[in-house]
C-alpha cells in the first residue's frame, strides 16, 4: 500500500476539506465529456496554484476504465523508468492500480518498480480530481519517469500505445508536468505559448527543438512526449489548450512564476 506524500500540502489530507477544495477547483467549470479525448497535460502543483487549470481539463475527460498517467521523477529515486501495481492510499479512499495492464506491458524499457513512486508527487496529485469525477470506478497506471530523451520517450508512447491496442478497455493517457519554472510573468507565458504550440499540433521533434531553443524548464518532457507518440499512434491528431495560467495569477507576485497549461489530446 503507498500512502500520500503531499497530502496536508499540495491538497487537503481530510476528505470533508478536500471534497470542498475540489469543488472550488470545479466552480464555473462545466463538466462538458469528450468522447475523442485520448490524452492530457495538466499540471501538479498546490491546488491553489493549479487546480483550476486541472480542473478544466479533467471536466472534459470521457469516464474509462484505466487512466494510465505519466509523471515526471523529481525525486531521482529508483528505476528511471517505473510502473507500479501497488494500491495507493488516498483522503477519498484507495485507488487500485489496473494489473493486467501493468502484466501487458512488454517491460523493454518499463521497470516495475515501487520505490520510484515512493516519494514522487506528480502522480499523486491527479487523483483525487479522478476520484471526485468517478468514485471508484476507475482503476489507473502510475509511471515515473527519469529520461527524457527523444528515443527513450518514443519507446515508452509505443510500448503504452501497442498495450492500448491489445486490451479491451477505455484507456486515456494523462501528462503530469508545470511549464516554465521561475521566471517573471511574462517571460513565462512567453515561452510556454511557444512550446504549448509545438504540443498541440503532436509535434514532438518540434517541441524538442522548442525546450532546447529556448531554454524552457518545463518539469514533464518526458511524460508529454511519450503520451503525444502514443496518441498519434492511437491515431490522435491535434491538442487543444483548454486554459492556462501562472502561480503570479494566485499570489499576484509576477515577479517569479510557475506556469500551468492544461491541454487535451484527441
Amino acid at each position: 500500500m503507498r500512502s500520500t506524500v503531499v497530502a496536508g500540502g499540495f491538497y487537503e489530507a481530510e476528505r470533508n476539506l478536500l471534497e470542498e477544495q475540489l469543488n472550488e477547483c470545479f466552480s464555473g467549470v462545466s463538466r462538458e465529456e469528450n468522447a475523442d479525448i485520448v490524452g492530457a497535460v495538466v499540471p501538479h502543483a498546490g491546488y491553489m496554484y493549479s487546480g483550476a487549470v486541472a480542473a478544466s481539463v479533467y471536466a472534459q475527460l470521457p469516464k474509462a476504465d484505466t487512466y494510465v498517467i505519466l509523471g515526471p521523477n523529481h525525486q531521482g529515486v529508483g528505476s528511471l523508468i517505473a510502473v507500479a501495481q501497488d494500491t495507493w492510499k488516498m483522503p477519498l479512499g484507495e485507488v487500485e492500480v489496473d494489473k493486467t495492464f501493468v502484466d501487458a506491458l512488454p517491460k523493454r524499457i518499463i521497470d516495475l518498480d515501487e520505490t520510484a513512486h515512493k516519494y514522487e508527487h506528480s502522480i499523486e496529485v491527479q487523483l483525487p480530481f479522478l476520484q471526485f469525477l468517478f468514485d471508484k470506478t476507475f482503476l489507473f497506471v502510475p509511471i515515473c519517469m527519469s529520461l527524457y530523451d527523444e528515443e527513450t520517450t518514443r519507446e515508452v508512447g509505443e510500448d503504452l500505445a501497442d498495450t492500448i491496442a491489445q486490451i479491451d478497455k477505455k484507456v486515456i493517457l494523462i501528462a503530469s508536468s508545470d511549464f516554465t519554472h521561475y521566471e517573471p510573468d511574462e517571460i513565462a507565458r512567453s515561452k510556454d505559448k511557444y512550446v504549448i504550440e509545438a504540443i498541440t499540433e503532436l509535434n514532438v521533434a518540434k517541441l524538442y527543438n522548442r525546450i532546447y531553443e529556448r531554454k524552457v524548464s518545463l518539469c514533464g518532457l518526458g511524460p508529454i512526449a511519450a503520451v503525444m507518440y502514443a496518441a498519434k499512434k492511437l491515431g490522435a491528431t491535434e491538442g487543444k489548450l483548454i486554459s492556462y495560467a501562472t502561480s503570479g495569477d494566485s499570489t499576484g507576485d509576477r515577479s517569479s512564476v510557475v506556469g500551468y497549461g492544461g491541454i487535451i489530446i484527441r
